[in-house]
């Protein structure tokens, strides 16, 4: 398979044990071309130029903002998104069932098959996995600013972040339009979920498949902090959804709108703030390689072609 594997070293040090794993490649990746990303949005760029040249397969190796920025560049091309996971939350590698194991994601994908799976779109930009506006959206952005300022990356350091806006974040009212039914007004986050978990295990949408046609809405009611945060950990059991808080409807398009500019990320990457959120979700819009056992799996996250 000739395949061109973009590498975000930002993404920290399991970046550089992706890389050294891709230098020590074996048979089934001997046509692979290693290239670097310089700058953001480079993954993007290089990417369209591997679909242009002909490359049959793209590897993202970072974590889920990087594989945003190589599908974004992929889209509407015949090229698959292969996922090397080496990022903080790798929540599309978790959904995949890819071990976060370097070497062995790499032989896993040499005898992936393809796969067609949805992609969200928030004003026109493009998510693999989940986005969102909220309380998740000012953890992201806490997160960056940290990792910016020298602080490891990591699930840990999401932890560290939310702890540090649990307390302090102040809700906005909303409006929707395109519901199924009434949403609350007063939530804490609302995600919109293509895949059931933000990363890092934390599983905010159970059961939600990659090629089902529909975004699963998740809304989180604001309730006294100090509750919520005792309930936290039902994210990493897939309890969440028994909190009365809790509310999720299936949608293929969603106006989200506020009186103030809302903090809102994609795939876990902070945009910047707006007023209105318009969702939408294009079906089996990329290709993207998946393991076996994932893609035969009947409960697993692709419903049977």
């Amino acid at each position: 398979m000739r395949a061109r594997a973009i590498v975000n070293l930002r993404a920290g040090t399991a970046a550089r044990r992706a890389l050294a794993a891709l230098e020590r490649r074996g048979a089934a990746w001997k046509d692979l071309e290693v290239v670097l990303t310089e700058r953001p949005a480079h993954a993007r760029e290089l990417a369209r130029d591997a679909a242009e040249r002909g490359f049959e397969c793209v590897l993202s190796v970072g974590g889920d903002g990087t594989a945003n920025e190589a599908a974004w560049g992929l889209l509407g091309t015949e090229t698959a998104l292969g996922v090397l996971p080496s990022g903080s939350g790798n929540g599309l590698a978790r959904t995949l069932r890819l071990s976060l194991d370097p070497s062995r994601a790499l032989a896993t994908l040499a005898q992936s098959v393809v796969k067609l799976m949805d992609v969200g779109y928030v004003n026109q930009r493009p998510f693999l996995n989940v986005a969102g506006t909220g309380f998740d959206a000012a953890v992201g952005l806490a997160f960056q600013e940290r990792a910016r300022n020298g602080a490891r990356r990591g699930v840990l350091g999401y932890i560290r972040a939310g702890l540090t806006q649990v307390f302090s974040y102040r809700t906005t009212p909303l409006a929707f339009e395109g519901a199924t039914e009434p949403l609350p007004t007063d939530a804490l986050l609302v995600t919109f979920a293509n895949g059931p978990q933000f990363g890092g295990a934390a599983v905010i949408a159970p059961g939600a498949r990659l090629n089902d046609g529909l975004l699963d809405v998740v809304l989180i009611e604001d309730e006294p902090r100090l509750k919520l945060l005792l309930q936290a950990p039902r994210l990493f059991v897939g309890g969440l959804s028994s909190l009365a808080a809790y509310r999720r409807v299936a949608v293929t398009s969603l106006i989200v709108e506020a009186a103030t500019p809302l903090l809102h990320h994609c795939d876990g990457e902070p945009e910047p703030p707006v007023a209105r959120l318009a969702v939408r979700l294009a079906p089996r819009a990329l290709r993207v390689l998946v393991p076996p056992w994932t893609a035969d799996d009947p409960t697993g996250p692709f419903l049977p072609d």
